[in-house]
């Protein structure tokens, strides 16, 4: 049983796509810093981490070609930093408003995740899986909005917000095919040590470019102890889990897989925030994961 468990690869993405959905909950503290610092500690924090893993990782790296280490260095670029970055600013030019048309942008993720697999590792889209793909993206919007409408008023920094949302979620699309390629040749531990290791630098360079480095030590102790969490939860612990259940998982279903996230952070909200849901995000939420269920049942 244990080893069945171990070898469902999509039990592992949605375990990391529930530890993702607490992620608003640990950055409250951190929405006066720049996007790029918040990026670079989450992710420095994690290349501490990994140094104690060193023996477990190195192994792999030494062995990898050159179409490996661009495909790293690629997923470390868009999703470790620029992804990141872009989706924090675009919520910051709309006050974080939830149910904004940057939400909505972000989650059409999943479509440029699926055109990616198809494109760059040849995985068989069928009509079946489209069919409760779609579904699953419909649930996940009526989870998201519980009213059913997109908030279009909020502000002028709309428009761009959007752009930027509609990029970040391309580049972490995109991202979930080249590392399910990288994957399949280096172990989840190794990628995960590459990406921790590689995207404080493309991050550290960002933060040059927009003259934000002496921001890089104003950190409160409460900023810090932010950093440590999601470092321990959100970031490098689930991004390790993210990896090791991708391995196992083709591409298109891992995306469809992560839209636990909505449902899950509606229950976080609940709890936390003491905001109540409606029917509408319950019947979402039942569909979602009906959808899920049947998604992870395709053969690779």
């Amino acid at each position: 049983m244990l080893n069945k468990i171990l070898n469902f690869g999509p039990f592992f993405i949605i375990i990391a796509a529930l530890l993702w959905s607490l992620d608003g909950v640990l950055r409250i503290g951190l929405y006066l810093l720049p996007p790029a610092i918040v990026v670079f500690y989450e992710h420095f924090f994690g290349a501490v981490i990994l140094l104690f893993l060193f023996a477990f990782w190195i192994k792999d790296v030494v062995k990898m070609n050159k179409k490996q280490w661009l495909g790293i260095s690629l997923v470390s670029l868009f999703s470790g930093a620029l992804g990141t970055i872009l989706y924090t600013a675009a919520l910051g030019l709309i006050n974080y408003s939830q149910y904004s048309v940057v939400v909505v942008l972000q989650q059409l993720q999943p479509i440029w995740a699926i055109s990616a697999s198809a494109i760059l590792l040849k995985e068989k889209i069928t009509r079946k899986f489209l069919v409760w793909a779609g579904m699953a993206l419909i649930a996940a919007y009526f989870v998201t909005f519980k009213d059913l409408t997109v908030n279009l008023s909020t502000g002028k920094g709309t428009l761009y917000a959007g752009i930027f949302a509609l990029l970040a979620g391309f580049m972490w699309g995109s991202s979930t095919a080249v590392s399910k390629y990288v994957l399949n040749e280096i172990s989840f531990l190794s990628v995960a040590a590459l990406r921790f290791f590689m995207a404080p630098v493309f991050a550290l360079a960002i933060i040059g470019l927009q003259g934000n480095i002496d921001k890089l030590l104003i950190l409160n102790k409460a900023q810090i102890i932010s950093l440590i969490a999601i470092t321990l939860s959100t970031g490098l612990v689930a991004l390790i889990i993210y990896y090791y259940g991708l391995k196992k998982t083709p591409a298109r279903v891992s995306s469809i897989c992560e839209l636990v996230w909505p449902a899950s952070a509606v229950f976080i909200d609940f709890y936390f925030f003491h905001k109540d849901f409606t029917i509408t995000q319950v019947l979402g939420i039942i569909v979602l994961l009906f959808s899920i269920r049947k998604i992870t049942q395709f053969k690779t």
